[in-house]
C-alpha cells in the first residue's frame, strides 16, 4: 500500500471507490484509513467521530452518508474477513479528510481531491443550477459565482500577504498554470486567439468556468483552513490547487481547459438578457 500511495497519491482516491448495487457510489472506511496511511483502524475512528459531528452540525443526516456495514478485509494469502466499518459517502470522505491528521502528506492529497469533488457534486445538485436550460443561462450563473469567489479570493490572498496589484497578478497566473498545464494568463490569451483587452472568463463556456469556479474556491478554503502566509506559499498553493483540478479533469475523462471552445462574451449574453427584461416590463 505504501509503494501504489507513493506512485499514485493523486488517484487512490478513485482507485478505491465503490458502487453498490443501486448505483451509489462509497468508500469502505477501512479502505479509506489504510489510504490515509493509518495503520490502526482504532485511531481512526477518532476521526470518523470528529466527521460525523460535522456532518450533524451542517445540518445533514450522519445516517445519509455514515452507514454501517460489514467490509472485506485483507488477511493475506489472497484471504480476506469480513469486519465491522462504515460506507462513506464523498461528503462523508470530505469531512474525515478534514479531520484527519494534517502532518500526513496523503491526508493533504485528499483534502484537496474531495474538496474539488465534492464540489462539483453541489454545483451538480445545485437547484438553481439545474433548472437553467440553456448554455448561455449557465454562463451567467457560473460567471457571476465567479466574480463572487474571486473577490473571496482575493481576501484570502491579501491575508496571506499578497497585497500589490501586480503581486496578484502573479498570484492569479499561479492558479492558471496549475490549471492550463502551465499556461498563464498571456499564454491562454495566445492559445485561445483573444485579444489583450478581453478578459478570458467572460469567454469560457460553462464547463471552463466550473473548472475555474473549483480553483477559486478551494484555494481559498486552503489559503484560510491552513494559515498560508508569504506570497511564494500563496503562490505556490494556487498552483497546487489548479493542478489538482486539471488532475481531476484527466481522470474523469473531461477536455482540459485550454483545448475547450472560446464563447463570445458574456457582456454580449448580458445585454440580451436586460433587453428580454426590458420588453417584458
Amino acid at each position: 500500500m505504501a509503494n501504489e500511495l507513493s506512485k499514485k497519491p493523486e488517484t487512490i482516491f478513485e482507485q478505491i471507490r465503490q458502487v453498490d448495487e443501486y448505483g451509489n457510489e462509497y468508500w469502505g472506511a477501512r479502505q479509506l484509513a489504510k489510504a490515509l496511511d493509518y495503520t490502526d483502524f482504532r485511531n481512526f475512528l477518532s476521526v470518523i467521530g470528529k466527521a460525523k459531528e460535522a456532518c450533524k452540525n451542517s445540518g445533514h443526516e450522519v445516517e445519509n452518508h455514515i452507514v454501517d456495514f460489514n467490509e472485506m478485509v485483507p488477511i493475506g494469502s489472497g484471504a480476506q474477513r469480513e469486519m465491522e466499518s462504515y460506507k462513506l459517502s464523498r461528503y462523508a470522505c470530505y469531512l474525515i479528510v478534514q479531520n484527519a491528521d494534517p502532518t500526513k502528506e496523503i491526508v493533504a492529497t485528499g483534502q484537496t481531491y474531495f474538496a474539488i469533488q465534492t464540489r462539483l457534486h453541489e454545483i451538480r445538485q445545485m437547484e438553481e443550477y439545474n433548472r437553467l436550460s440553456t448554455e448561455e443561462e449557465k454562463r451567467l450563473f457560473l460567471r457571476n459565482e465567479m466574480k463572487k469567489h474571486n473577490s473571496q479570493l482575493a481576501e484570502a490572498a491579501k491575508d496571506a500577504g499578497v497585497i500589490e496589484s501586480k503581486d496578484y497578478a502573479i498570484f492569479q497566473n499561479h492558479g492558471y498554470m496549475g490549471l492550463y498545464g502551465g499556461l498563464d494568463a498571456k499564454g491562454i490569451h495566445a492559445i485561445k486567439g483573444l485579444k489583450k483587452s478581453q478578459h478570458i472568463l467572460d469567454h469560457m463556456g460553462s464547463t471552463e468556468l466550473a473548472a475555474n469556479l473549483f480553483r477559486a474556491t478551494q484555494t481559498e478554503e486552503k489559503l484560510r483552513r491552513e494559515n498560508i502566509k508569504g506570497k511564494t506559499k500563496a503562490n505556490q498553493t494556487h498552483f497546487e490547487v489548479g493542478k489538482k483540478v486539471r488532475q481531476t479533469i484527466k481522470e474523469i475523462g473531461g477536455t482540459m481547459p485550454e483545448n475547450l471552445p472560446v464563447e463570445e462574451s458574456i457582456k454580449q449574453i448580458e445585454s440580451k438578457e436586460k433587453k428580454k427584461l426590458g420588453k417584458k416590463s
